[in-house]
C-alpha cells in the first residue's frame, strides 16, 4: 500500500483550507486515501490518529522540536471527544526539562507551541469503530492575554518547584490551566532530574499538559456542544 506525500501548506488560509475539507470525514476513508493501514485499536497505537493527519494536512516537523508546521509557527493538537463533544482527556504539549532549564517564559518551549494552536477534534467514542470515527471542524487559536497571563503563572509555579528539586513534590493538583504528569512508557524508562539538595537523581520523564477543564471551555467558546452527540 503506497503512503502518499502531501506538500506543506503556504499559508494559515491553507492550513485552514485543508483541515475544512477533513470535516466529517471518517478516519477509515482518510487513510484509504492516503495509503496508511488502520491499526486495530489505540492501544497500542496511541499517536495514531494525529500522524494520519499530520500526513493529510502536509505537516512536516514529525518528533522535531518543532511546531508540526515549522515555517508558519503552528502546531496541531488533536482533540479527542466524547460523544457528549466533552474532551476525553488531557492534552499533551512537551517534555518538562528536568536539567538544563529555561526559565524564561517568552522562550520557553511551553509558550511556542501554545503561541499558534490548530485544534482538530476528533471522535473517541470507544462505542464508535476507530474507522468509522470523524473529524470534526478546527480551529485556529492563540491564547487571549488574560489565557496567557495564567498560563505563565501556572508554567512559572511549576518551573521553579522543577528548579528547586521539588519535581516529587509536583502532583496533577498544581496548576490552573498547565499541569506536570509523568510521561514514560513504563517505570524503568529514567531520566536525569535534580533533588532537593541540588544532586543529580534519576527520574520519571515528566511532560506538559493542558487540562481538559481548559479545552472544554476553549470548545464551549467557539462551538455548540454536542458535537457528535448525534450520528
Amino acid at each position: 500500500m503506497a503512503v502518499f506525500s502531501i506538500a506543506p501548506p503556504t499559508s494559515e488560509d491553507e492550513v485552514l483550507a485543508r483541515v475544512q475539507a477533513l470535516a466529517g470525514l471518517p478516519l477509515g476513508q482518510i487513510a484509504a486515501h492516503l495509503g496508511r493501514r488502520m491499526p486495530g485499536n489505540l492501544r497500542r497505537a496511541k499517536g495514531w490518529v494525529g500522524e494520519l493527519l499530520e500526513l493529510a494536512l502536509g505537516a512536516t516537523s514529525g518528533s522535531q522540536a518543532a511546531p508540526d508546521f515549522p515555517h508558519l509557527g503552528v502546531e496541531m493538537k488533536t482533540l479527542p471527544l466524547r460523544a457528549d463533544g466533552r474532551p476525553k482527556e488531557s492534552t499533551y504539549v512537551c517534555t518538562v526539562p528536568l536539567t538544563g532549564f529555561d526559565i524564561c517564559w517568552e522562550t520557553s518551549w511551553v509558550r511556542r507551541k501554545l503561541s499558534r494552536v490548530l485544534w482538530v477534534p476528533v471522535e473517541a467514542d470507544t462505542g464508535v469503530p476507530l474507522s468509522e470515527r470523524r473529524v470534526g471542524m478546527a480551529l485556529l487559536w492563540s491564547p487571549s492575554a488574560e489565557e496567557e497571563a495564567i498560563l505563565r503563572a501556572d508554567w512559572e509555579e511549576l518551573m521553579e518547584m522543577v528548579c528547586l528539586g521539588q519535581l516529587e513534590s509536583i502532583t496533577a493538583h498544581h496548576g490552573v490551566y498547565l499541569q506536570i504528569r509523568p510521561k514514560a512508557a513504563n517505570g524503568r524508562a529514567l531520566c536525569e532530574g535534580i533533588g532537593t539538595n541540588g544532586e543529580p537523581v534519576l527520574t520519571l520523564p515528566r511532560g506538559f499538559y493542558l487540562r481538559s477543564g481548559f479545552t472544554t471551555t476553549l470548545l464551549g467558546r467557539y462551538y455548540a456542544t454536542g458535537s457528535f452527540s448525534e450520528r
